[in-house]
């Protein structure tokens, strides 16, 4: 497991320094602050690997540097250091093997994945001198098609893609309830997007006289429909769910090929953990993803470090949140400089007050434009009449504006007409008032 990072001069900060939790740590902020950056050097610092492009260093920075602290399978901790090195140009990694961090799964916001597997992958700096004397693939990365299509590694098909696996597993099935397809149902189950709405798997279907494979369903109200047609969202869902079984179930058989025993121990990746949701799923992902995993063994546990913007997804967090156990974190802009910090967690209760709180800072949970008149409305109650912008100086002019905008049955009438009333008794000052 990942316990902590710290950077000099390489990210949109000067200098980060994060404490990981046990369990949850959630990232959060405006875009272009480095939410994505930091998972991206998370899964570097646990597999030794770029998902992606490689973080650079700063211009001028005269520290470049990327340390890091691993718990192994004991507990015990080890700190990791890597500079850059200008003349390769690359972040080289420290000589001795680190302690191993578990099976690791990102999933990044445009549909790609990337897996490391303690039994099937190398970490670069090692080259096996056992029996086993072939060269393993550092990582596993899925562009998005190849996570449906399959995996190839130097001639060597290292994944067959959710098509073919579902399939198979389907028509492999048996009574045992630990065989791959009977966990996938399980997992579909869990991360369906209510109780009510579980995604089920149907009969595999031909599609066309072109292409004679067979192609999973799923089971949807209005009827049965393959799986490369679902939506994005019940998409995104089917690929996590699929690469959570995939990565469990080929451990398994690596780890009896070795001899070893299996890895218990799980570290999940979500950037932007919403990614295509409609709020009924966001409000259920974050827990579902946490049960899924933990639910895998009696003994595994899970490490759980996802980026969200979504207040449904904060607000999703209330009920379990455990400050022993999980971590809220806060990227913003201060001036010119970027700042990662930690507020005290609070239960907010209402999504409103989580579009409103220090998380999110708007200043209403409105349109732009509402938020104007009423931001006028309240500067006009308070007396500030030399404040007003143009088009909203007059008591008139504001009423008009919030009878466009807003509901009649919406929270800020009652204070609006008291002020109005209080401020023109006599109602000269009531213009087109509405009848309620």
């Amino acid at each position: 497991m990942l316990r902590g990072l710290h950077m000099q001069g390489v990210g949109p900060a000067p200098t980060f320094d994060i404490q990981f939790a046990e369990r949850l740590s959630v990232l959060t902020g405006d875009n272009g602050l480095g939410k994505s950056f930091l998972l991206d050097v998370a899964w570097w610092s646990l597999t030794g690997t770029w998902p992606g492009l490689q973080a650079w260093p700063r211009q001028g920075a005269k520290q470049r540097e990327i340390s890091w602290t691993l718990a192994g399978k004991t507990g015990k901790e080890s700190h990791r250091k890597s500079r850059f090195d200008p003349k390769r140009q690359l972040w080289p990694l420290p000589e001795a093997r680190p302690s191993m961090p578990g099976l690791t799964v990102y999933a990044r916001v445009d549909g790609s994945f990337s897996v490391w597997d303690p039994a099937r992958n190398d970490w670069p700096a090692i080259r096996f001198a056992e029996a086993d004397t072939s060269r393993r693939p550092e990582a596993f990365h899925f562009l998005p098609e190849q996570l449906w299509e399959g995996l190839s590694y130097e001639g060597k098909t290292v994944c067959n893609g959710l098509i073919r696996d579902w399939v198979n597993w389907q028509l492999q099935d048996g009574v045992d309830s630990h065989s791959p397809f009977q966990l996938l149902c399980r997992v579909l189950e869990q991360l369906s997007p209510s109780r009510g709405e579980p995604i089920k798997p149907g009969r595999p279907t031909r599609l066309s006289v072109a292409d004679v494979r067979d192609y999973p369903t799923i089971e949807m109200p209005y009827g049965t429909i393959p799986v490369v047609h679902a939506s994005a969202g019940a998409r995104r869902i089917l690929g996590l769910a699929y690469l959570i079984v995939w990565t469990w179930h080929e451990h398994r058989k690596a780890a009896e090929l070795l001899g070893e025993k299996p890895e218990t121990r799980f570290v999940l990746m979500v950037d932007e953990v919403e990614t295509h949701l409609h709020p009924q799923w966001q409000r259920r992902i974050v827990r579902s993803l946490i049960d899924v995993i933990e639910g895998l063994s009696e003994k595994t546990s899970v490490q759980v470090l996802l980026t969200t913007h979504s207040p449904l997804v904060l607000a999703s967090l209330e009920p379990f949140f455990d400050e022993d156990r999980d971590v809220l974190f806060l990227l913003e802009l201060e001036g010119e400089k970027v700042r990662l910090r930690q507020p005290p967690w609070t239960k907010r209760g209402d999504v409103n007050d989580w579009l409103t709180s220090e998380i999110i800072q708007l200043a209403q949970p409105r349109s732009l434009e509402a938020e104007r008149v009423i931001e006028a409305a309240e500067s006009f109650m308070r007396g500030e009449r030399d404040v007003l912008p143009e088009g909203l100086a007059s008591s008139a002019q504001i009423h008009a504006a919030l009878q466009k905008l807003l509901p009649d049955q919406d929270p800020f009438w009652p204070r609006w007409i008291v002020a109005r009333d209080k401020e023109d008794p006599h109602g000269s000052m009531r213009p087109g008032r509405r009848t309620r």
